[in-house]
């Protein structure tokens, strides 16, 4: 994805999940150095809805601490698993002054059916501006190599976006 989008010249915000990267602990600082945004997830990509209020804070802290110790930058944005929240997790944003983020058009690129077509699709279809496109850029909690899918939708999606007079722009 990173090379996508630094030949396409586009930034992105890149919402990270702490166990991710602690399993790869230079991301945070890759995805800084080509110019994007960094976001706080999650630690566990778990339905908060699911959790107790203790269990919210502790994955939040967690992802904080994680994300903060690797890359040195603390996060603006946050984005909870599923896009679902919760009053502890809206809590904790608000406390923090982060500013919650979800999406207005979604790929649906964790699915198994995806294809690099269906992806395009729903993510452009309805798009204009100030539309928050959600893709991602791994497959830890999706179908099997999704993320490839992703990667061959993104050249098409951005230029679809330039087609219709669109500029990316990374909150």
């Amino acid at each position: 994805m990173l090379e996508i989008l630094a030949r396409e010249r586009v930034s992105a915000t890149f919402f990270l999940v702490g166990e991710q990267v602690r399993r790869n602990p230079t991301l945070g600082n890759e995805i800084l150095a080509a110019g994007h945004g960094i976001g706080l997830h999650c630690d566990r990509h778990r339905n908060l809805l699911r959790l107790t209020p203790w269990q919210v804070r502790t994955d939040i802290a967690r992802a904080q601490a994680t994300i903060e110790d690797a890359t040195g930058c603390s996060p603006s944005l946050y984005r909870p698993p599923y896009g679902v929240l919760n009053a502890s997790a809206l809590r904790l944003a608000r406390r923090h002054g982060w500013r919650t983020l979800l999406w207005s058009q979604w790929g649906r690129d964790w699915e198994a059916r995806a294809t690099p077509a269906s992806i395009l699709a729903r993510v452009t279809d309805g798009v204009r501006e100030g539309s928050v496109l959600l893709l991602h850029d791994a497959d830890d909690y999706s179908a099997p190599d999704s993320w490839r899918r992703t990667a061959a939708a993104l050249p098409r999606v951005l230029e679809t976006l330039t087609e219709r007079g669109l500029e990316p722009v990374a909150p």
